[in-house]
């Protein structure tokens, strides 16, 4: 084991889980959240693997819950069927089976893309399908998801409070924008090495680069789509809780967030993005179809419409005029998808499509297969029924009622819906692998805890007091 200068992160974070109130440990865990290129500590007997600080901070703050006199009992009612919990086991028994079983069932049946690691980095291969260490790996990583969602919906059914959930993600998204921040002044002081100190997993790390003359921002992160796929989470949960609350410090949160979401340049993250406005404001249409509509509300719709319209045309003019903004603009949206990169990343889906009719529609199990888009990795790996289940799940958290529990109650559940589907949406697009990440589960735990526990509050407060 090979201690970093970030085992004393993890060390301190895992003693505030089980020092402070359970409730309290939702702040401290979301405040790891950003430092995803962070090891608690690595693994050089086991090909230098990293287990990160939000590793432990996910089996901390289930072990905090899990070792309470009600925890058990509490996380048992989560995981029952009809709970979106209980798909989310079920996929959980199904993804140990397919990672341990499934390669070897497999082997030879097929060919699937993998990494291949050598004396000059590591590069995408097709090989014959067969059992590697990336199906533990990732097989690790999921139950790690299982425990977040588990832990953080117990947390929250117990105290079913939105100022815990709005008070963890002010934290997270300080500590996110901090980082970003810190990065870009890091490269323009010329010492890109300054953040080094919690750059500590064995990662690749895409830092210091410049795309159509902007620094990309990747902040606590190896690189720069993974910082934008979290700052997009952060974007979508304060913009939609600004539309419901108003205020300065949602304001300035969704502001913060935007700004950095633009900074990390993943193309990606901007056609997520992009396609999450449309859907929050066709959301917010049929919402407002068949009710009256304040004249307040009414002018902000009309404005967010000319404003997004003039946006576009101030875009599309500097696209046209402005060699700068053309540069950046072609290098990060429309030359993407030509380039070899995204050729190669498209055959990645075609690959794994061929995965899944090569297992008869089984799957070729977690960890095997690379793809580029989140469904088609689900697929590969998960199978049908595997993918029926994780689709389940997603559909029964999106489900979760929010109506009738309170303003400030309500507002935070769709905000936490509105940050899920920005994050899913990228993933759709970019996604190898059927891991959300810890981030996304963490969400979906507190929609699920936030709903599950306002109810309850509702029906039967005495037991909830």
């Amino acid at each position: 084991m090979e201690i970093v200068p970030t085992s004393i992160l993890a060390l301190i974070a895992v003693g505030a889980m089980f020092i402070l109130p359970t409730y309290r440990s939702v702040w401290v865990f979301l405040a790891l959240t950003p430092f995803g290129a962070a090891a608690a500590f690595n693994l050089p007997a086991v090909g230098g693997a990293s287990i990160g600080v939000m590793d432990v901070g996910a089996m901390a703050i289930f072990a905090a819950i899990a070792l309470t006199p009600d925890g058990p009992s509490r996380i048992a009612g989560g995981l029952r069927p009809g709970q979106p919990g209980f798909y989310l086991l079920c996929l959980a028994f199904l993804a140990v089976i397919s990672a341990l079983i499934f390669p070897r069932l497999f082997m030879g049946h097929t060919e699937v893309f993998g990494i291949s690691r050598g004396d000059n980095g590591s590069r995408i291969v097709l090989i014959p399908l067969r059992a590697t260490s990336g199906n533990l790996t990732q097989l690790f990583r999921f139950l790690l998801d299982v425990m977040t969602f588990v832990a953080l919906a117990s947390i929250l059914r117990k105290w079913p409070s939105p100022r815990i959930v709005v008070g963890a993600m002010i934290v997270a998204t300080v500590v996110h924008v901090s980082l970003g921040f810190a990065d870009i002044a890091s490269v323009a002081i010329g010492q890109t090495g300054l953040l080094d100190v919690i750059r500590t997993a064995n990662y690749d790390y895409l830092v210091g680069l410049k795309l159509g003359g902007l620094t990309r921002m990747v902040g606590g992160f190896p690189e720069a789509s993974s910082f934008g796929y979290f700052s997009l989470g952060l974007f979508g949960f304060w913009l939609r809780y600004w539309l419901g609350v108003r205020g300065l410090v949602p304001l300035v949160m969704m502001v913060a967030s935007a700004i950095v979401l633009v900074l990390s340049t993943s193309s990606a993250s901007y056609v997520a993005v992009s396609v999450f406005l449309m859907l929050t404001a066709a959301f917010a249409m049929i919402s407002a179809l068949g009710k009256d509509v304040s004249h307040r509300t009414a002018m902000l719709a009309v404005g967010a419409l000319i404003g997004a319209f003039t946006a576009l045309l101030v875009l599309f003019a500097a696209y046209q005029l402005a060699d700068p903004v053309t540069a950046f603009l072609d290098s990060v949206l429309f030359d993407k998808a030509a380039s070899s990169s995204g050729v190669e990343r498209m055959s990645w889906n075609t690959q794994a499509w061929q995965n899944l009719v090569d297992t008869n529609l089984i799957g070729a199990g977690l960890g095997s297969v690379r793809a580029s888009n989140w469904l088609f990795a689900c697929l590969a790996s998960f199978g049908v029924l595997g993918t029926g289940l994780y689709l389940a799940f997603l559909a029964g958290i999106a489900r979760l009622p929010f109506r009738g529990l309170g303003p400030a109650r309500s507002t935070t559940v769709q905000a936490l819906k509105s940050a899920g589907l920005a994050m899913l949406i990228s993933a759709m697009l970019t996604s190898a692998t059927p891991d959300l990440g810890i981030f996304f589960f963490a969400l979906a735990g507190m929609v699920a805890g936030l709903s599950r526990g306002g109810v309850l509050e509702l029906t039967t407060p005495r037991l909830e007091s």
